[in-house]
């Protein structure tokens, strides 16, 4: 049953990505990443990674979700129409070339992944959000409050550039 919903996660993931990028309405593509995050805090329950299933869904598929959508209503993209139809042939054969490049690279790598001291049976008994918590809130407390003050700059840098106004282009008059 793991292997079956592994890879309905897995594909329906690689689908909404592809539809993410490709649909040409901005909604539409809120939607499909909508659906690619959903998906993806899916495989993180798969693993047993409950924390980062609760943050994907909070953090990314929540609240950076909203922030996209809002700046696509500040956008107002009905005006600028965008043909990259005729490209599609283009960029279908780069990401199968990177996308090989990387099963290349990932194949043939000498590094395994670093194996934790902790075994199995002792990560479940106290959860691997406990652990999670007591070394972000330990360890590493400074450069959590460190991407906290980044974020408020990038908030607080995101409403002053949607307050700025545009200056007026100079029309050329074409009977001179």
């Amino acid at each position: 049953m793991m292997y079956v919903l592994f890879g309905y996660f897995a594909v329906v993931s690689i689908l909404s990505g592809v539809f993410t990028i490709a649909l040409k309405n901005p909604v539409h593509c809120g939607l499909g990443l909508l659906s690619l995050l959903l998906h993806v805090a899916g495989l993180f329950v798969l693993l047993n990674a409950e924390f980062l299933f609760a943050v994907q869904i909070i953090v990314y598929a929540g609240a950076i979700l909203v922030l996209y959508l809002f700046v696509l209503m500040l956008l107002n993209l009905k005006t600028e129409e965008q043909h990259l139809h005729k490209k599609y042939p283009f960029f279908l054969f780069a990401g199968v070339a990177i996308l090989g490049e990387l099963l290349i690279v990932t194949l043939q790598t000498p590094y395994g992944g670093a194996k934790g001291t902790a075994s199995a049976e002792v990560v479940l008994q106290t959860g691997p959000s406990h652990a999670v918590g007591i070394m972000m809130f330990s360890d590493y407390l400074l450069l959590f409050e460190i991407v906290g003050v980044f974020l408020l700059g990038a908030i607080i840098g995101a409403i002053v550039l949607a307050k700025t106004p545009t200056p007026p282009t100079p029309k050329t008059d074409a009977a001179t």
